[in-house]
């Protein structure tokens, strides 16, 4: 969804950190304090679409029924996942699911516990994208910034290549005419970006359709480019977003590049099948699917595990006035998502998306659905009160993992 990226066709076998397993079917949610719900306590659990959340929440089943007996020993969300899923395939084998049909399952096979992170009154929410650009195959005219993709016989997701240089070096030219220049594209702008979001879209000059997601980087730490500009004063807090850390590069060139170069991380990509009208894919390894899938942190969160989001969103507007409250899905991750109560929300791609996507740095109430063989309890800390809430720390652009590798602006 939004730190360096770690999210593409992923395997969901990641060790959870976070979670520790406790006897009985229960798990525990470290750094975090939980309160049960009830469903009526959802604030348009009624009025959400809830056959369309049923619908993605099965793409998570054909990863998650691929699981071991093994996994699913040593990890009760998981297994209670599991169970889930093999519920819902017999509620789809009666055929189309409507919304009530998809209520019905979801209250009936999980229990709404919401999360708080110690010492905060909500859950963080930022969102991320699929960018497009312009590009060629060849070095030439304007298309001059190249998109790299990793050596032959490098393992893939998560690997880490090149590890001795840095952006900078590699900007130099370190590792050009090696034959990893998967194309070029005009902007050096565009080709940051699309690192930061993880993926890309790039229309080559013969009208053919390149689809590139992440794939690796080099092991460097993530810099978030909006927190400079916020420190230096040029950007304000309340302000801050990726249309004004592009508008900044781009009416400052000397001074933007320099401020890319601060992000030591780079990204490389792969290239992918999929169509035009396929959306990229996220760490669970299924495709993402527009204000359905997020990015969360694996170590504490199960792959597939839906989720309910309650926040005010900029969405319509500048004004983060807009009511989005929708079950979503964990299906991606990226480095800079962290913590049992963050979240990345993908937007898909498209006219305006990224404008959407780049103001997104609002709080909100996270509501993790519980299967119900599972019992969740929080660590040790203040008791769960309502407490002012935080005001939005800066965001630099998001790097997601299908869709991308994110973190914030």
């Amino acid at each position: 969804m939004p730190g360096l990226p770690s999210r593409s066709a992923a395997s969901f076998t990641v060790a959870l950190s976070l979670i520790a397993v406790l006897p009985a079917k229960a798990v525990e949610i470290r750094h975090a304090q939980v309160k049960p719900l009830a469903f009526a306590d959802l604030d348009g659990w009624q009025d959400d679409d809830l056959a369309a959340a049923f619908a993605t929440f099965q793409k998570s089943c054909g990863a998650i029924l691929q699981g071991s007996k093994a996994m699913r020993r040593k990890r009760p969300v998981f297994d209670g996942l599991y169970k889930a899923c093999e519920a819902a395939g017999t509620v789809a084998a009666g055929g189309a699911v409507d919304r009530e049909q998809a209520r019905k399952f979801f209250e009936d096979n999980f229990r709404p516990v919401r999360i708080q992170p110690h010492n905060k009154f909500d859950g963080f929410y930022t969102g991320y994208y699929e960018t497009e650009v312009d590009g060629s195959r060849v070095a030439a005219g304007e298309y001059k910034y190249p998109l790299y993709r990793v050596p032959k016989g490098v393992a893939g997701k998560k690997s880490t290549v090149f590890a001795n240089y840095d952006r900078k070096e590699i900007e130099a030219g370190a590792i050009a005419g090696k034959g990893l220049e998967i194309c070029y594209v005009k902007n050096p702008v565009d080709a940051f970006f699309a690192q930061i979001q993880g993926s890309t879209r790039v229309r080559l000059e013969d009208g053919k359709l390149l689809r590139l997601n992440y794939i690796a980087s080099n092991g460097k730490p993530y810099t978030p480019v909006g927190r400079w500009l916020i420190d230096e004063g040029i950007i304000s807090r309340e302000e801050m977003s990726m249309d004004k850390i592009r508008e900044y590069m781009e009416s400052n060139p000397k001074e933007g590049e320099a401020l890319r170069l601060k992000n030591r991380s780079y990204v490389f990509f792969t290239e992918t099948p999929l169509g035009a009208n396929d959306e990229c894919l996220g760490s669970q390894g299924i495709p993402l699917t527009p204000f359905r899938s997020i990015a969360v942190d694996p170590s504490a969160h199960v792959y597939g595990t839906p989720i309910w989001v309650e926040a005010e969103l900029p969405i319509n507007g500048l004004a983060p006035v807009d009511p989005f409250h929708h079950l979503m899905f964990a299906q991606d991750t990226g480095s800079a998502i962290k913590g049992p109560a963050r979240a990345d929300i993908y937007f898909g791609h498209g006219e305006g998306i990224e404008h959407i996507a780049g103001r997104i740095k609002q709080y909100g109430h996270f509501v993790m659905l519980v299967p119900k063989s599972v019992s969740v309890t929080g660590t040790q800390g203040p008791p769960f009160t309502p407490l002012p809430r935080p005001r939005p720390p800066e965001i630099g652009p998001v790097q997601a993992g299908a869709a991308v590798k994110h973190a914030g602006p």
